[in-house]
Protein backbone atom coordinates (compact mmCIF):
# COMPACT_ATOMS: atom_id res chain seq x y z
CA UNK A 1 0.00 0.00 0.00
CA UNK A 2 2.90 2.63 1.17
CA UNK A 3 4.57 1.64 -2.22
CA UNK A 4 1.46 2.68 -4.52
CA UNK A 5 1.10 6.18 -2.62
CA UNK A 6 4.97 6.62 -3.44
CA UNK A 7 3.91 5.71 -7.41
CA UNK A 8 0.87 7.81 -7.37
CA UNK A 9 3.42 10.61 -6.39
CA UNK A 10 6.30 10.30 -8.24
CA UNK A 11 3.40 10.03 -11.50
CA UNK A 12 1.38 13.05 -10.06
CA UNK A 13 5.16 15.24 -10.15
CA UNK A 14 5.75 14.00 -13.39
CA UNK A 15 2.53 14.85 -14.85
CA UNK A 16 2.55 18.49 -13.79
CA UNK A 17 6.05 18.80 -14.86
CA UNK A 18 4.52 17.72 -18.01
CA UNK A 19 1.53 20.07 -17.91
CA UNK A 20 3.97 23.63 -17.22
CA UNK A 21 5.11 25.34 -20.06
CA UNK A 22 8.25 25.56 -21.07
CA UNK A 23 11.05 27.68 -19.26
CA UNK A 24 7.92 28.64 -16.84
CA UNK A 25 9.11 30.58 -13.52
CA UNK A 26 8.36 29.58 -10.06
CA UNK A 27 6.84 32.27 -8.13
CA UNK A 28 8.09 32.71 -5.02
CA UNK A 29 7.70 35.53 -2.29
CA UNK A 30 10.64 37.47 -1.53
CA UNK A 31 12.35 37.51 1.90
CA UNK A 32 11.38 40.32 4.51
CA UNK A 33 13.65 43.16 3.79
CA UNK A 34 16.47 43.91 6.47
CA UNK A 35 19.51 45.87 7.27
CA UNK A 36 20.41 49.03 8.29
CA UNK A 37 19.75 52.18 6.30
CA UNK A 38 22.03 55.68 7.83
CA UNK A 39 20.01 59.13 6.87
CA UNK A 40 21.80 62.36 7.65
CA UNK A 41 21.46 65.77 7.22
CA UNK A 42 18.88 68.94 7.26
CA UNK A 43 17.15 69.03 10.86
CA UNK A 44 13.83 70.15 8.84
CA UNK A 45 13.66 66.87 7.17
CA UNK A 46 14.94 64.95 10.22
CA UNK A 47 11.90 64.93 12.23
CA UNK A 48 9.65 63.76 9.48
CA UNK A 49 11.70 60.80 8.15
CA UNK A 50 12.16 59.49 11.36
CA UNK A 51 8.42 58.95 11.95
CA UNK A 52 8.81 57.50 8.31
CA UNK A 53 11.35 55.55 9.48
CA UNK A 54 9.35 54.65 12.54
CA UNK A 55 6.56 53.21 10.23
CA UNK A 56 9.13 51.29 7.68
CA UNK A 57 10.54 49.70 10.79
CA UNK A 58 6.80 48.36 12.03
CA UNK A 59 6.05 47.18 7.69
CA UNK A 60 9.81 45.47 7.73
CA UNK A 61 10.98 44.57 11.49
CA UNK A 62 14.35 43.42 10.33
CA UNK A 63 15.04 47.12 9.33
CA UNK A 64 16.47 49.86 11.29
CA UNK A 65 16.70 53.81 10.33
CA UNK A 66 19.19 55.81 11.93
CA UNK A 67 18.51 59.29 11.47
CA UNK A 68 21.18 61.79 12.23
CA UNK A 69 21.11 65.40 11.35
CA UNK A 70 24.08 68.54 10.91
CA UNK A 71 22.32 70.57 7.85
CA UNK A 72 21.56 69.92 4.47
CA UNK A 73 25.19 70.65 3.42
CA UNK A 74 26.21 67.76 5.80
CA UNK A 75 23.42 65.43 3.90
CA UNK A 76 24.10 66.02 0.77
CA UNK A 77 27.87 65.68 1.22
CA UNK A 78 27.42 62.64 3.72
CA UNK A 79 25.72 60.98 0.18
CA UNK A 80 28.21 62.11 -2.44
CA UNK A 81 30.95 60.42 -0.17
CA UNK A 82 29.24 57.62 1.18
CA UNK A 83 28.96 58.33 4.88
CA UNK A 84 25.54 58.14 4.42
CA UNK A 85 23.10 56.03 2.16
CA UNK A 86 20.86 58.65 2.07
CA UNK A 87 21.34 62.52 2.45
CA UNK A 88 18.50 64.74 4.04
CA UNK A 89 18.12 68.72 2.91
CA UNK A 90 15.68 71.35 3.18
CA UNK A 91 17.03 72.90 -0.35
CA UNK A 92 17.56 71.98 -3.87
CA UNK A 93 20.99 70.68 -4.79
CA UNK A 94 22.95 72.96 -6.85
CA UNK A 95 24.55 72.74 -10.35
CA UNK A 96 27.71 71.11 -8.66
CA UNK A 97 26.07 68.59 -6.19
CA UNK A 98 23.46 67.94 -9.26
CA UNK A 99 26.47 66.40 -11.00
CA UNK A 100 27.31 63.75 -8.01
CA UNK A 101 23.89 62.70 -6.72
CA UNK A 102 20.26 62.94 -7.68
CA UNK A 103 17.59 64.68 -5.44
CA UNK A 104 14.13 62.87 -4.74
CA UNK A 105 11.27 65.44 -3.14
CA UNK A 106 9.62 64.26 -0.58
CA UNK A 107 7.30 67.65 0.16
CA UNK A 108 7.61 71.38 -0.06
CA UNK A 109 7.93 74.14 2.48
CA UNK A 110 8.83 78.09 3.17
CA UNK A 111 10.87 80.36 5.24
CA UNK A 112 9.26 82.19 8.38
CA UNK A 113 9.87 85.00 10.76
CA UNK A 114 9.67 83.61 14.11
CA UNK A 115 9.25 85.79 17.43
CA UNK A 116 8.44 84.98 20.98
CA UNK A 117 4.17 84.66 21.30
CA UNK A 118 3.94 87.80 23.24
CA UNK A 119 5.68 90.00 20.86
CA UNK A 120 2.98 92.79 19.13
CA UNK A 121 4.79 93.09 16.00
CA UNK A 122 2.91 91.60 13.41
CA UNK A 123 4.16 92.19 10.11
CA UNK A 124 7.60 93.36 8.58
CA UNK A 125 8.62 93.85 5.06
CA UNK A 126 11.82 93.10 3.20
CA UNK A 127 12.72 96.49 4.13
CA UNK A 128 12.83 96.02 7.84
CA UNK A 129 13.77 92.52 7.86
CA UNK A 130 17.07 93.45 5.92
CA UNK A 131 17.41 96.97 8.06
CA UNK A 132 17.19 94.11 11.29
CA UNK A 133 19.50 91.86 10.26
CA UNK A 134 22.13 94.20 9.12
CA UNK A 135 22.41 96.21 12.29
CA UNK A 136 20.00 98.98 11.13
CA UNK A 137 17.33 98.82 13.00
CA UNK A 138 18.35 97.36 16.82
CA UNK A 139 14.99 98.42 19.14
CA UNK A 140 11.67 96.89 18.68
CA UNK A 141 10.08 100.25 18.83
CA UNK A 142 11.51 100.97 15.79
CA UNK A 143 8.96 98.00 14.52
CA UNK A 144 5.73 99.40 16.12
CA UNK A 145 6.89 97.05 19.22
CA UNK A 146 7.86 98.03 22.68
CA UNK A 147 11.12 99.21 23.55
CA UNK A 148 13.45 96.37 23.78
CA UNK A 149 16.56 95.54 22.10
CA UNK A 150 16.38 92.78 19.55
CA UNK A 151 17.64 89.90 19.75
CA UNK A 152 19.05 88.38 16.33
CA UNK A 153 19.50 85.40 16.10
CA UNK A 154 21.38 84.17 12.88
CA UNK A 155 21.41 80.32 11.82
CA UNK A 156 24.86 78.64 11.44
CA UNK A 157 26.55 77.44 8.40
CA UNK A 158 25.66 74.74 6.01
CA UNK A 159 21.74 75.41 7.21
CA UNK A 160 20.29 75.82 3.87
CA UNK A 161 17.67 78.73 5.56
CA UNK A 162 20.85 80.38 6.03
CA UNK A 163 21.62 80.06 2.34
CA UNK A 164 18.30 80.92 1.00
CA UNK A 165 17.90 83.89 3.08
CA UNK A 166 21.36 85.34 1.96
CA UNK A 167 20.44 84.75 -1.51
CA UNK A 168 16.94 86.31 -1.06
CA UNK A 169 18.63 89.12 0.36
CA UNK A 170 21.70 89.31 -1.55
CA UNK A 171 23.64 89.17 2.12
CA UNK A 172 27.39 88.45 2.17
CA UNK A 173 28.20 86.49 4.96
CA UNK A 174 29.87 89.58 6.86
CA UNK A 175 26.52 91.55 6.37
CA UNK A 176 24.46 90.03 9.06
CA UNK A 177 25.17 91.17 12.17
CA UNK A 178 23.51 88.46 14.91
CA UNK A 179 23.23 88.70 18.72
CA UNK A 180 23.07 84.50 18.63
CA UNK A 181 23.62 81.55 15.90
CA UNK A 182 21.24 78.92 15.87
CA UNK A 183 21.83 75.44 14.02
CA UNK A 184 19.30 72.48 15.37
CA UNK A 185 15.79 74.27 14.72
CA UNK A 186 14.64 72.96 17.52
CA UNK A 187 17.92 75.11 19.23
CA UNK A 188 16.49 78.26 17.55
CA UNK A 189 12.76 77.46 18.32
CA UNK A 190 13.64 76.97 21.83
CA UNK A 191 15.70 80.09 21.93
CA UNK A 192 13.15 82.35 20.75
CA UNK A 193 10.17 80.37 22.99
CA UNK A 194 12.39 82.04 25.75
CA UNK A 195 13.70 85.13 24.99
CA UNK A 196 10.92 87.60 24.20
CA UNK A 197 13.10 90.05 22.09
CA UNK A 198 14.50 87.15 20.04
CA UNK A 199 13.46 87.00 16.34
CA UNK A 200 14.91 84.42 13.84
CA UNK A 201 14.48 83.10 10.22
CA UNK A 202 12.74 79.33 10.22
CA UNK A 203 11.02 76.63 8.40
CA UNK A 204 7.37 77.71 8.00
CA UNK A 205 6.13 73.76 9.00
CA UNK A 206 8.57 73.46 12.13
CA UNK A 207 7.58 76.59 12.87
CA UNK A 208 3.75 75.98 13.06
CA UNK A 209 4.29 72.75 14.63
CA UNK A 210 6.31 74.42 17.39
CA UNK A 211 3.36 76.90 17.78
CA UNK A 212 0.79 74.22 17.66
CA UNK A 213 2.27 72.25 19.90
CA UNK A 214 2.38 74.77 22.79
CA UNK A 215 5.77 76.86 22.06
CA UNK A 216 5.58 80.44 22.72
CA UNK A 217 6.18 81.27 19.32
CA UNK A 218 4.50 83.30 16.38
CA UNK A 219 5.05 83.18 12.91
CA UNK A 220 5.19 87.28 11.09
CA UNK A 221 3.62 88.28 8.22
CA UNK A 222 6.17 89.05 5.71
CA UNK A 223 5.33 92.09 3.27
CA UNK A 224 1.89 91.26 4.37
CA UNK A 225 1.76 87.39 3.41
CA UNK A 226 0.60 84.99 6.14
CA UNK A 227 3.56 82.46 6.57
CA UNK A 228 1.62 79.65 6.42
CA UNK A 229 1.98 76.08 4.76
CA UNK A 230 -1.19 77.27 2.50
CA UNK A 231 0.83 80.03 0.89
CA UNK A 232 3.84 77.84 0.35
CA UNK A 233 1.37 75.66 -1.61
CA UNK A 234 0.48 78.78 -3.80
CA UNK A 235 3.86 80.34 -3.81
CA UNK A 236 2.97 83.30 -2.23
CA UNK A 237 5.27 83.09 0.54
CA UNK A 238 8.89 85.07 0.13
CA UNK A 239 10.87 82.23 0.23
CA UNK A 240 9.98 78.60 -0.79
CA UNK A 241 12.01 75.03 -0.87
CA UNK A 242 11.86 71.21 -1.51
CA UNK A 243 12.30 69.21 1.03
CA UNK A 244 14.49 66.32 -0.49
CA UNK A 245 16.75 63.06 -0.27
CA UNK A 246 19.96 63.31 -2.09
CA UNK A 247 21.29 59.65 -3.20
CA UNK A 248 23.40 57.97 -5.29
CA UNK A 249 21.60 56.13 -7.76
CA UNK A 250 23.88 53.84 -9.00
CA UNK A 251 25.22 52.85 -6.11
CA UNK A 252 21.87 52.68 -3.96
CA UNK A 253 20.80 49.44 -2.59
CA UNK A 254 17.52 47.49 -3.50
CA UNK A 255 16.94 48.38 0.57
CA UNK A 256 17.80 52.44 0.35
CA UNK A 257 15.40 52.56 -3.25
CA UNK A 258 12.77 50.71 -1.10
CA UNK A 259 12.72 53.44 1.35
CA UNK A 260 12.77 56.33 -0.55
CA UNK A 261 10.26 54.87 -2.65
CA UNK A 262 7.86 54.52 1.05
CA UNK A 263 8.59 57.76 2.14
CA UNK A 264 7.64 59.07 -1.10
CA UNK A 265 4.63 57.21 -0.96
CA UNK A 266 0.58 58.18 0.11
CA UNK A 267 1.35 56.19 2.82
CA UNK A 268 3.19 58.49 4.66
CA UNK A 269 1.35 61.60 3.16
CA UNK A 270 -0.77 62.34 6.37
CA UNK A 271 3.02 62.79 8.60
CA UNK A 272 3.93 65.54 5.87
CA UNK A 273 0.54 67.21 6.65
CA UNK A 274 0.78 66.48 10.68
CA UNK A 275 4.21 68.43 10.54
CA UNK A 276 3.38 71.24 8.99
CA UNK A 277 4.75 70.60 5.29
CA UNK A 278 3.05 70.79 1.93
CA UNK A 279 2.58 67.25 0.38
CA UNK A 280 2.96 67.29 -3.35
CA UNK A 281 0.38 66.76 -5.67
Amino acid sequence: MLEISRRTLVLSAVAIALASPVGAQVTTVPSPLSGKITLSGSTTVSPLIAEVGKRFETVHPGVRIDVQTGGSSRGINDAIKGLADIGMSSRALNDKEKAQVASVTLANDGVALLVHATNPVADLSDAQVRALYTGGIKNWKELGGKDAPITVVNRADGRAELEQFREYFKFDVADIKASLISGENQHGIKTVAGDPNAVIYMSVGASEYAAASGEKVKLLRWNGIEATSANVANGTLPVTRPLILAIREASLSPLARAFVDYAKSPAVRDLVVQFGYVPLK
